[in-house]
């Protein structure tokens, strides 16, 4: 019966990463579609910012995730090392989000929020580290994951910073030099950026590594090796 759970638990996670990666995508296709209409977006653009190639990356994963659940009892290390990085960028950029809507409030600036960016920026990020938490077969997350989540919005950054010029045009004001008070403002506006997505790693890692009674018997499971049933069915494949 364990082995008929697990293998039933896996399904369903492998189906809810799967229904999540469509969620997914289809919000991104509603906030493009969104941002065209009402002209608050050039399409160009819409690939510049961090939070949609973060998802974009999310759907992806997200896919293959799915798949390797209906496939394998438990997840390969790569995979959840992966989903750590992927999710650390959009839990940040929805943190991000978050606060640039709560300061354009007070400054009495209007910022419309479609369904679309909620389930972008707050909803799916949520759910899904729930369920990466929790998912059977989920491997711990090595530290060095913490150092390397930095990596991609360094250079997300320069690319930015880079290209802004050229344009005329950044995704975030504070890394716009029109509207920051000057280069001291940008620094420290730009290291609480990455010092939040260091510590939003770092709580990844340790939810990873919580001594969750699932993962503990799974674990005790493995290393005792196969169930009496499942030797039983391996020799009689044997005699044939």
């Amino acid at each position: 019966m364990g082995g008929d759970a697990a293998v039933k638990a896996r399904t369903v996670f492998g189906l809810l990463r799967l229904a999540a990666a469509v969620v997914c995508l289809v919000a991104l296709i509603h906030r493009l579609a969104w941002g065209l209409a009402s002209h608050t977006i050039a399409s160009q653009n819409f690939f510049a910012y961090l939070t949609n190639q973060s998802n974009i990356a999310f759907v992806v994963l997200l896919s293959i995730a799915g798949v390797i659940a209906l496939r394998t009892a438990r997840d390969p290390r790569w995979l959840t090392g992966a989903l750590a990085l992927v999710l650390t960028w959009t839990i940040t950029a929805g943190l991000v989000f978050a606060i640039l809507v709560w300061q354009a409030g007070l400054r009495g600036i209007r910022i419309d929020v479609p369904w679309s960016d909620q389930v972008l920026h707050f909803w799916l990020p949520a759910v899904t580290v729930a369920a990466w938490a929790l998912a059977p077969g989920h491997r711990s997350v090595p530290w060095r994951v913490v150092p390397i989540t930095l990596a991609y919005p360094v250079l997300w950054g320069v690319f930015t910073m880079v290209r802004g010029p050229m344009i005329g045009w950044y995704p975030y004001y504070f890394l716009d030099p029109r509207q920051v008070s000057g280069p001291l403002e940008f620094v420290v506006s730009s290291s609480i950026a990455l010092g939040t997505f260091a510590v939003v790693a770092c709580a990844l890692v340790l939810i990873s590594r919580m001594p969750l009674p699932r993962r503990r018997g799974g674990e005790e499971d493995a290393a005792q090796g196969p169930a009496p049933d499942a030797l039983a069915a391996r020799e009689r494949v044997t005699q044939r």
